[in-house]
């Protein structure tokens, strides 16, 4: 998939960077190597972002109102944002797929897509089998995850109306099989420099447009153990009132959700450097300003993991600091903390100390200082 955008003027030379960023040989693994090499997730994601940030060097994205990744994407979408430096991004990419990789090594866990279904059905039907619905990609999409026994399950006795295809992918990312991974980066995280915001940048987590660099780095972090809610990425981009969708390389899957779900718009997914022009020309058209128009008023705080809530002693009304703590979710494997993820006044408490919640439920509701 890397070898036509080589080509392009000084492509190689920014590969043959990224590469010594990644600790890769990219340029061999996005040409030469065969499935079985690249299929490994510590090589599956940084191929992804260096490949997403070649196509990004090459556009005018002056003119987007807003943009959005799913999963390892968000970095990819971060960089073309400004949040991050694509130097940092793709490095960033090679940490996370390395330390998820040996995550993965931990349990044998896995990841089905249950096609179709009712969504409330599919949701019951994965809970009641022990297991995580890690992505939420709507069009009738949601993605299981957790232990292989328990996958096996679900697809013995799969929902009604409702289709079960396993993945090829290494074990069970977006959920608590993840938590030696999050700490990892946690921890490299607090030494990465961001950049300020130059259009909206939706978070997988739950839909809403980031504030900051830094809410966005957090958001990176807690990702890699959370669902990806690109379902709720979708309606914002409906209710944003976007006009055109552009799916950077590798690209198809995105647009193909985009298609179901946003009707009446104009996609466009980007593969090879042919349809360069024709990215750019819709880029042209459709460039708009709704960054001002719609930036959200409010943001809400999401389950990392599943578990039990138990909430630290803030009072709703009261202004917090980015990084405050907001409490804990205790499962039976692990004790994961939320905090604030930018400086805000909490407005409420969504939940009661003590309440059983599942990742991605919504926890509390802060509105941004000065926004009320």
């Amino acid at each position: 998939m890397l070898a036509p955008w080589l080509d392009l003027p000084g492509a190689r030379a920014r590969v043959a960077w990224m590469s010594t960023l990644t600790g890769l040989d990219l340029r061999y693994l996005g040409t030469e190597a065969d499935a079985e090499q690249i299929k490994d997730t510590a090589v599956t994601q940084p191929l992804v972002v260096a490949l997403g940030l070649l196509a990004v060097a090459e556009l005018d994205l002056t003119g987007a109102s807003a943009v959005v990744g799913h999963s390892v994407g968000e970095l990819t979408a971060a960089a073309a944002a400004g949040a991050l430096h694509p130097d940092t991004a793709v490095a960033l990419s090679a940490l996370r797929g390395k330390e998820m990789a040996a995550a993965c090594e931990q349990a044998e866990t896995g990841m089905f897509a249950v096609l179709g279904g009712d969504p409330d059905d599919v949701l019951a039907r994965i809970e009641q089998c022990g297991l995580t619905a890690a992505n939420r990609n709507g069009a009738g999409q949601i993605v299981a995850a957790g232990l292989l026994d328990r996958l096996e399950q679900l697809r013995a006795e799969p929902p009604a109306r409702a289709r079960i295809v396993p993945l090829s992918v290494a074990g069970a990312f977006h959920t608590e099989y993840m938590a030696s991974a999050g700490t990892a980066l946690a921890a490299r995280a607090e030494g990465i420099q961001v950049g300020e915001l130059q259009r909206l940048l939706l978070s997988n987590a739950d839909g809403t447009a980031v504030q900051t660099g830094a809410e966005m780095l957090s958001r990176l972090v807690a990702q890699v153990t959370s669902p990806v809610r690109f379902d709720s990425c979708l309606a914002t981009m409906r209710d944003l009132g976007v006009t055109a969708v552009l799916e950077l390389p590798p690209a198809g899957t995105l647009a193909g959700l985009a298609k179901r779900e946003l009707k009446g718009i104009e996609i466009l997914a980007l593969k090879t450097p042919a349809e360069l022009p024709a990215a750019r020309e819709l880029l042209a058209r459709h460039a708009g300003t709704h960054q001002a128009e719609h930036t959200p008023d409010w943001r809400v705080i999401v389950a990392p993991v599943r578990g039990t809530i138990q909430q630290a002693a803030v009072r709703e009304g009261s202004e917090v600091r980015a990084g405050t703590p907001l409490g804990a979710v205790i499962s039976k494997r692990e004790e994961v903390h939320v905090s604030a993820t930018y400086d805000g006044v909490l407005a409420e408490w969504l939940v009661e100390d003590g309440d059983l919640v599942d990742a991605g439920d919504p926890l509390a509701r802060l509105y941004p200082v000065g926004s009320r």
